[in-house]
């Protein structure tokens, strides 16, 4: 198993007042050669967003993404005619395809904080497709829980990849042994909060670790109070 420790220290920032986003990989004014995405994550950034602002309607196409709110109340409007307010613990995914405009403010009174993250998509120019669920804390409490898969279903939302994303978040310390999907070629480990060891590389808080040329399953020790989030995908189409 080969790994890439990305410390939370060393990602970009961009800052302009209303918007706070700390940036793991190549994107916007934070140009990085050797930060261009991991396998086919290629966008993982973490923003925070004042209230009353947010990001007016622009474009995207052909890209999977997907948004993980942890704090805070956005709204969501699109051209495929979607209108909605996501409270913290949703999950929202764009399979933008062959095109689609959108627009994301917070509509509270609290700062926003949301994950970014852009998969490269399976298949191109498909028809572009919105979808959201809700995975509050209190109910998926000393398990992980898929929030994103490529196979459909209502418990969690789908996309255009062979990717699966998970949520963890434990009370107690205890070990996680987590199980590749067979497609797949690296795993990308991200700590919201405390604390989590995976091959005896410590990660604290918005640390995160890639992992790949795996046999096939990987073992996570983590804290009392911690939580964190797990991308498996493709290393490459």
């Amino acid at each position: 198993m080969r790994t890439h420790f990305f410390p939370a220290t060393d990602r970009g920032l961009k800052d302009i007042g209303w918007l706070k986003s700390h940036l793991t990989f190549s994107f916007g004014p934070y140009a990085n050669p050797e930060r261009n995405g991991f396998g086919l994550l290629k966008v993982f950034n973490d923003d925070f967003v004042a209230p009353g602002q947010g990001f007016g309607q622009h474009a995207h196409a052909n890209m999977e993404i997907i948004s993980v709110l942890l704090a805070g109340t956005m709204n969501h409007k699109d051209s495929l005619g979607y209108s909605e307010v996501i409270p913290a613990g949703g999950v929202q995914i764009m399979s933008a395809g062959s095109g689609l405009r959108h627009e994301e403010y917070n509509v509270g009174d609290d700062e926003v904080n949301f994950l970014q993250i852009w998969i490269e998509p399976k298949l191109q120019n498909v028809t572009p497709r919105y979808q959201r669920r809700q995975f509050p804390e209190e109910k998926r409490a000393n398990r992980l829980t898929t929030i994103v898969s490529n196979e459909e279903g209502t418990a969690h939302c789908w996309i255009n990849q062979n990717a699966k994303l998970s949520l963890g978040y434990y009370t107690e310390s205890q070990g996680v042994d987590y199980q590749f999907t067979p497609a797949n070629k690296m795993l990308y480990v991200f700590v919201i909060s405390g604390e989590v060891e995976v091959e005896d590389q410590k990660l604290g808080r918005r640390d995160a670790l890639g992992l790949w040329e795996t046999t096939g399953s990987v073992r996570l020790t983590c804290a009392a109070d911690t939580r964190f989030l797990l991308i498996e995908a493709p290393i490459n189409h």
